[in-house]
């Protein structure tokens, strides 16, 4: 194995530490949770207090001023244990930077630090039901009427949607704009006119609040549109420099649940005995774990290095977007054929490879579909497009 050098000790530290919280907070509950569809809201309060969401933050909004890679620490040990209810990541990575880098200081204080301890619980809004990997295509809209914006539309598939106790909505203040006339605005928890629909049922990640919000004349102040007045239609640029880092997040996970999968496999079929030997005493299965395990290393040396992209400022759209498809796709590939070597009990629920198979088939699906991916890759290398 190519010795990993992006930890210190610091990091390292920090895992330990995250892996007892994990052991002792979400492992015994998970199960139960993927029963009811959403994880307990404790979990999040409890996540809070112990310093284990919004770590980046500065420490003047309630984070630790922590550099990246302590969230990647996290993202890295949630994905190993399967723990796909845990919506941390986008709470914390994605939601919470977004009004770091874009809000008003005012917006910054005022929601800051209730989402480091946990109080508050966010979301983003931006797919709809004609909507997902095309965000210009976004019908949701956001109409000034005095000191307020009225918002009207709807949205799905939103992570932490039932839980949310502030959504960052996409919505068209100018419709007749195109991509220049999106802009973010935040829509809280007890404003009339916005509901939550039913929690998703999905194929996989079962614990997580997946679900859909309906906005029915939402009356929003107007000092809740992200960065105030002035970023009025600024949107979409907010969302194209930020979709870069929510990409290599899904291939930060989907490397690390490869990883824990063909380990769980390994030790199966040590111990599975078929024809009077064990399953990995087949040259068949030696060989297959042999091209995954190398294909799991090429994925995590090419992530760590976007990840060293990343923590210098230089992680461009397209690198992000190759590090998403290809490794999505990798980890359909590697975990379905640690199915296949698991026979039977591989389909069975009890067992985590068949979650962990469940699971990782919408990552390539989320963040943008690889089929996007590919369309952006194939622009950066000059080919024309539509």
């Amino acid at each position: 194995m190519i010795e990993r050098t992006l930890f210190n000790a610091d990091h390292e530290a920090f895992r330990d530490s995250f892996r007892r919280f994990v052991d002792k907070q979400i492992a015994p509950h998970h199960a139960a949770w993927e029963e009811q569809g959403c994880v307990d809201r404790e979990v999040w309060r409890s996540a809070g207090a112990n310093g284990f969401l919004c770590m980046t933050m500065p420490e003047a909004y309630g984070g630790a001023g922590a550099d990246k890679l302590y969230s990647v620490v996290q993202m890295e040990e949630l994905s190993a244990g399967f723990y796909s209810g845990i919506g941390f990541g986008l709470h914390t990575e994605i939601v919470a930077p977004y009004i770091l880098h874009y809000g008003t200081e005012e917006q910054k204080q005022r929601w800051l630090p209730r989402l480091a301890s946990g109080e508050m619980v966010g979301a983003i809004a931006m797919s709809e039901p004609a909507a997902g990997s095309d965000l210009q295509g976004v019908k949701t809209t956001a109409v000034r009427r005095g000191d307020h914006y009225v918002v009207n539309g709807s949205k799905t598939f939103i992570t932490n949607g039932w839980h949310a106790d502030l959504v960052i909505v996409v919505a068209k203040t100018d419709p007749a704009a195109g991509a220049k006339g999106t802009s973010l605005i935040v829509v809280e928890r007890g404003m009339p006119g916005f509901e939550r629909g039913q929690r998703l049922k999905k194929v996989g990640m079962k614990a997580q609040d997946t679900s859909e919000l309906f906005f029915n004349d939402v009356q929003v102040p107007a000092h809740n549109l992200l960065g105030g007045p002035e970023q009025e239609g600024r949107g979409f640029i907010c969302l194209m420099e930020q979709l870069p880092w929510e990409r290599l997040q899904i291939a930060i996970g989907a490397v690390a649940a490869m990883r824990a999968a063909i380990d769980l496999t390994i030790a199966y079929v040590k111990e599975r005995r078929v024809f009077g030997q064990p399953v990995g005493a087949y040259q068949n299965t030696r060989y297959r774990l042999a091209e995954m395990h190398s294909e799991a290393q090429v994925a995590r040396v090419f992530v760590d290095k976007c990840i060293e992209l990343l923590l210098a400022g230089r992680l461009d759209s397209a690198t992000a977007s190759m590090a998403k498809y290809w490794c999505s796709d990798l980890q359909s590939k590697v975990v379905d054929e640690c199915v296949q070597l698991h026979g039977g009990y591989g389909y069975m629920w009890e067992y985590a490879v068949a979650r962990a198979w469940a699971d990782g088939r919408v990552q390539r699906i989320y963040g943008g579909t690889n089929e996007i991916m590919k369309e952006l890759i194939s622009r950066s290398i000059g080919l024309p497009g539509r």
